[in-house]
């Protein structure tokens, strides 16, 4: 099937994409309520255990380079069929480790093959008519963040019934399940060229020279997953050291955050309406403005959930405009276009949850909420000066142009 045939793209189909992103990205997030229990189990510090968080998204990103450009030359369905089957076999490594030094090198593994969820998102956009990419993206970014925020709760319901190696456990067999529905409902794709693989890895690196819209949105995304991860790295040990919480109580935090997936759809479809401009702004404001109630969190567990739920819809809208922005450029590029992207996003990811454990460790929630402020008004900052330049409203000005029906 090639980028001709956008008939096999049904709901139902949409709503497979959207829980395989969600199962799939979940596999790196499990880890981020039971740090604790990690460091206490394999007798480290929070520094040292934060690490899992870190090395796992910087697999990710290593996987984004080295993975996703096969989304252009391979078929994507056999993809990440196999990708699903390899993170399963991650997963049981990771929980199967005794060591850090054996620990660490699982987190990088999973976070590496986890990319097929990434796949899946330009997969469903080669699928979706013009007209109407920006709310099919949203809906299957809406089952990613879902997954992200969700995976705290299983994650938590899981080893307070368990331990936290039975979340990995049963994490591996949802990848074995999910591997047999996708390759039965997903229809075949390969775009009809010939591009190898190391003409795809050149091309990708190229693409950030030659499309400034993909700096431009990538720098927002940097800057938006990075303090997103801030938050949710030092959380956990907030809740434990302060307020005393256990992982099951932890992890229903993230059902706090699950409102931003309501925001995926809606800014998917101001993206069809071409409002990226405005919905950046209103996005990166969003995210400033939630680190004081994020702050406040330290002493009052209400103004931690109203800055949780604010900074996760900022996050969502803001990934959402991006990508319907950069989604308009190189439809038959769109996996490197995503590789680009998502590279610089998990990149501000692995900088966001880094600093976050060292900073916790060396001035605690206040010094968390300060970092993570700070790339919050960054954020704000790109978008004020995007919107005054010129020269950055004329790289913006295709993405801008409303799509209409296809034809």
């Amino acid at each position: 099937m090639g980028p001709g045939s956008r008939n096999s793209l049904r709901r139902s189909t949409v709503i497979v994409m959207a829980a395989a992103t969600g199962t799939t990205v979940a596999s790196d997030y499990f880890a981020q309520p039971l740090l604790p229990l990690i460091g206490r189990d394999l007798h480290v510090g929070s520094g040292t255990a934060g690490l899992v968080v870190t090395v796992a998204q910087l697999g990710y990103a290593t996987g984004l380079i080295l993975l996703l450009p096969l989304g252009d030359i391979l078929d994507r369905r056999r993809l990440v069929v196999g990708l699903s089957v390899a993170t399963a076999a991650g997963l049981v490594w990771f929980a199967l480790s005794g060591s850090t030094a054996v620990l660490l090198p699982a987190a990088a593994a999973v976070g590496l093959t986890t990319v097929l969820a990434q796949i899946l998102v330009p997969f469903a956009a080669s699928l979706a008519a013009d007209h109407d990419r920006g709310r099919v993206v949203g809906t299957v970014m809406s089952g990613l963040l879902i997954g992200i925020l969700l995976a705290r709760t299983v994650a938590g319901v899981l080893a307070q019934l368990g331990t936290w190696r039975t979340v990995y456990l049963v994490a591996a067999g949802a990848m074995l399940i999910q591997a047999v529905v996708l390759a039965t409902r997903l229809p075949a794709w390969q775009h009809a060229h010939d591009l190898r693989y190391r003409q795809a890895l050149r091309s990708t690196i190229a693409l950030l020279a030659e499309e400034p819209l993909i700096r431009l949105r990538s720098a927002f995304g940097l800057l938006g997953f990075a303090t997103f991860s801030v938050l949710w790295t030092s959380m956990a040990y907030v809740l434990a050291d302060r307020y005393h919480y256990g992982p099951a109580i932890i992890g229903l935090f993230g059902l706090a955050g699950a409102a931003g997936a309501l925001a995926a759809t809606a800014a998917g479809r101001r993206s069809d309406r071409g409002k990226l401009r405005s919905s950046t702004i209103l996005a990166t404001l969003l995210l400033t403005v939630s680190w004081l109630p994020l702050w406040l969190g330290g002493r009052s567990v209400v103004a931690l959930v109203i800055g949780i739920v604010m900074l996760d819809i900022g996050v969502q809208a803001l990934h959402i405009t991006n990508q319907g922005a950069i989604y308009r450029i190189r439809p038959d590029a769109r996996s490197r276009v995503t590789a680009v992207y998502m590279t610089c996003y998990f990149i501000g990811g692995a900088a966001g949850s880094a600093l976050s454990t060292s900073v916790w460790a060396t001035a605690g929630w206040t010094g968390v909420s300060a970092l993570g402020a700070t790339f919050a008004v960054l954020s704000a900052v790109l978008a004020a000066t995007a919107a005054r330049s010129s020269r950055l409203r004329h790289v913006e000005q295709v993405a801008a142009v409303p799509a209409g029906p296809a034809g």
